[in-house]
């Protein structure tokens, strides 16, 4: 008699799709909530898994407003039909607890980004399990591992973010890959066993991601994290991001998850 098995997992490829990102820096950068269907179509016919979006308003700023962030979400999943996640980033809304009670009114997010190194990281991941939202735990040192560590909720979160910012090492590539190393190293020695998400910006975007993949890490790649594709050149959109990541992705030989 044979046996049914699960075939490994791939990594997955999550398409952060706009992050800071104006129509100023690309054209394709989506704003409306239209834009952000489109896309989300589109990436996940690409090969995506999730999708990570930072809601605008209508004036285009970046929106915590759980009007907003609830009435996006559930439209962009329900056509998608994938985990969608935002952002509680603290440039949004500098008032944490303004900033608190409008995550605790999010009803749609499968998950939300915290940022360990922001002031008010704890309270901001209390909210989100208040709210019955993911917590994917932003990870750019190791001193936010130890945070993380210490703070009692490695082991409620989704996932955890290995994201160390190009801009923060001069966009020297080896010194990203190395900061990465020492963050996942930090994560072993903590017993952190949350999925982990590795990526970076910039320059580093590509070198992180193809290390993520050969590693066996989930990634992700958008047009909040590169504007270029492997090879330096403007990507058209979105989409080419996500379908460039996962060739990457089905050619690389990645130890199953």
């Amino acid at each position: 008699m044979s046996r049914n098995h699960d075939a490994p997992r791939l990594p997955l490829v999550q398409a952060a799709l706009n992050g800071g990102t104006t129509r100023a820096a690309h054209p394709a950068a989506p704003m409306t909530a239209s834009d952000f269907v489109r896309d989300a179509i589109a990436v996940v016919a690409a090969g995506a898994g999730a999708i990570h979006l930072h809601p605008r308003d209508p004036s285009g700023a970046e929106t915590v407003d759980p009007a907003i962030v609830n009435d996006l979400v559930a439209r962009v999943r329900e056509a998608a039909n994938v985990p969608v996640g935002v952002t509680t980033g603290e440039w949004i809304e500098p008032d944490l607890e303004r900033r608190l009670a409008k995550i605790r009114a999010w009803t749609a997010p499968d998950h939300a980004s915290v940022n360990l190194s922001e002031g008010g990281a704890i309270p901001t991941m209390e909210a989100l399990l208040a709210a019955g939202v993911g917590i994917e735990a932003g990870l750019a040192s190791v001193a936010d591992v130890d945070l993380l560590a210490s703070s009692g909720f490695a082991g409620r979160v989704t996932r955890v973010l290995v994201e160390p910012y190009a801009d923060e090492h001069d966009h020297d590539v080896s010194a990203v890959l190395t900061a990465i190393g020492a963050i996942h190293a930090a994560l072993d020695r903590h017993s952190i066993a949350a999925p982990r998400l590795q990526h970076s910006e910039g320059t580093a975007a590509w070198p992180a991601l193809r290390d993520a993949l050969a590693h066996g890490w989930d990634t992700r790649i958008g047009l909040e994290d590169s504007l270029l594709d492997e090879e330096g050149t403007r990507i058209e959109d979105n989409a080419a991001l996500v379908t460039a990541a996962i060739a990457i992705r089905d050619g690389i030989d990645t130890p199953p998850r």
